[in-house]
């Protein structure tokens, strides 16, 4: 992703990355240094500086983990992939998206959300904040994925559905119906298989 961005856009420098475990702290990655954790930020706010969050293996912490960096200083900033054709789309801020991802006309996009490779959200669909989309994933036209989502992998998601917030669609499911908030969805067609208990009323960060 950074080495891609630095092809498609040379004024782009990655400074380095923020970890909370501490035996990263004062090493590299890919060359890149780890500052330190969530506590350091202050150090290195500047006019020019922006942050992302690449969490994505869960909701909650992705949320917890953006608005601490937001309320210790942080500007957020969109890091997506050059591939991604962002024409007639509308995009908050805090969102990771990387290759291959297809985004149609007239989508929008709330803050702190990522989606993985490959994946397809059609057309008018609108993407709450602190969403979770893995590998491969298929959003039809019109839909509506509530804030603090979670849809794994190969999930299809069927034309003008609702799936609310909170709610875990787990890899492989077929959603078929709307979803109420806190769920958790399996199996084809899609099946509620327990509540989500999750403590938090919306995904927003800023």
């Amino acid at each position: 992703m950074v080495e891609a961005i630095r092809r498609k856009s040379p004024d782009f420098v990655a400074l380095g990355f923020i970890d909370n475990d501490p035996t990263k702290h004062g090493t590299t990655f890919y060359g890149l240094p780890v500052f330190g954790g969530i506590d350091c930020i202050p150090t290195l706010l500047a006019d020019d500086v922006r942050f992302v969050n690449l969490i994505t293996g869960s909701t909650t912490a992705r949320y917890e983990v953006t608005l601490s960096a937001v309320r210790h200083g942080a500007i957020l900033t969109n890091f997506i992939h050059p591939s991604v054709n962002l024409d007639m789309t509308r995009w908050g801020l805090g969102n990771y998206v990387q290759e291959g991802v297809i985004v149609q006309a007239e989508v929008v996009v709330g803050d702190n959300s990522s989606i993985h490779m490959n994946s397809l959200v059609g057309h008018e669909s609108i993407i709450g904040s602190s969403v979770f989309i893995a590998h491969a994933v298929s959003i039809s036209g019109c839909c509506t994925i509530g804030d603090g989502c979670f849809i794994g992998t190969n999930a299809t998601v069927l034309p003008r559905i609702k799936i609310g917030k909170w709610t875990t669609v787990g890899a492989g499911a077929v959603v078929t119906k709307d979803v109420p908030d806190y769920s958790v969805i399996v199996g084809n067609p899609g099946k509620i298989l327990r509540e989500n208990h999750i403590p938090y009323e919306n995904g927003k960060v800023l």
